[in-house]
């Protein structure tokens, strides 16, 4: 390369530097939409709603949140994705759609790794294993034997294909090498809802969406991924606790942008939603879905996100689980 072609390269690489610098500054010049790929009401509204809010009066324009449920999260993630990488289409979500969806769904139409730019992590929680007060199971063990005893025809419900819930429940499976039926759902929401009125016997959900159906004993919890209590249910014992050891999986909701989002945009968007979890509207967020502080830089957020693809796609292979 000549001395004048390292010049010009130079000259690019510092205007695409101060473009982007200036694109931070002018963000957001009208109303923001924050997408979030799931039925209204589930547990990333929970979070992604809150947000919006404090943006809002972080920022000075509306941050807006668009619901678009449907295929495991994939379809509001791959609207994100292919938006205009401007700062004004962005993505609260759980895990799912992000490190789970690539290695369970046969077809993909788009790739979350290299589509999407993680922000930052906003929570994380332990899932719980719940039943319809039917179930004539009060722990896991008992909970165990049940199932076997239905051979074969035990249903148990998630939030949908490829989420977490359905992978915490294929892991639940195939460690107590149980034969169960998966009843996928659109969303938390509405498969919290039949399982309160006896449609499905079992699901698998996090804290932060149906801690408040058990406290109000609407469902009974059986046992939480986690590696250990959570502080929403202290009197309810791990999977390790309750016998059967290697079950341990947390749900996490994250935000996002398109991949081609300026890093000085993504910095400041970084900026504006940790200076909002600090406050104490936030922080009672956390408190009430048993999540501890997780806001973080995108860097490392990234590096979050990398392990954990990792981590579901052994999960994965070692369970079979594939989707259509």
């Amino acid at each position: 390369m000549t001395m004048f072609s390292r010049t010009k390269c130079s000259i690019a690489v510092l205007c695409l530097a101060w473009c982007g610098a200036v694109a931070a500054q002018a963000w957001p010049a009208k109303s923001v939409t924050i997408v979030v790929p799931w039925p209204p009401g589930g547990p990333s509204d929970i979070v992604a709603r809150p947000m919006a809010k404090g943006l809002t009066e972080e920022f000075g324009k509306p941050f807006m949140i668009d619901n678009r449920g449907g295929a495991g999260g994939n379809i509001g993630s791959e609207y994100t994705a292919r938006a205009n990488a401007d700062g004004h289409t962005l993505l609260i979500t759980s895990g799912g759609p992000i490190v789970i969806n690539p290695h369970v769904y046969k077809k993909m139409s788009y790739d979350p790794q290299k589509d999407l730019v993680p922000i930052t992590n906003l929570l994380r929680v332990p899932l719980v294993l719940a039943v319809n007060p039917g179930v004539p199971a009060k722990n896991l063990q008992e909970l165990i034997a049940y199932i076997k005893a239905q051979d074969g025809k035990a249903v148990w419900a998630s939030a949908g294909n490829g989420t977490p819930q359905h992978m915490t429940g294929e892991l639940f499976r195939t460690t107590a090498k149980l034969d169960m039926v998966h009843a996928p759902y659109k969303g938390s929401a509405p498969a919290i809802t039949d399982l309160m009125g006896g449609h499905v016997p079992m699901m698998f959900d996090t804290t932060i969406a149906i801690v408040p159906q058990i406290k109000a004993g609407k469902v009974r919890a059986i046992a939480v991924s986690g590696a250990k209590r959570s502080p929403q249910l202290p009197d309810v014992p791990t999977f390790a606790e309750a016998g059967l050891a290697g079950v341990e999986s947390y749900g996490w909701y994250g935000f996002f942008a398109p991949a081609k989002t300026p890093r000085e945009l993504v910095a400041r968007i970084n900026e504006g939603a940790l200076k909002y979890m600090k406050t104490p509207e936030f922080q009672k967020v956390l408190a009430d879905a048993g999540s501890d502080y997780v806001g973080d830089t995108p860097e490392n957020f990234a590096a979050f996100v990398k392990a954990e693809a990792a981590k579901w796609g052994r999960v994965a292979k070692e369970t079979g689980a594939t989707l259509d």
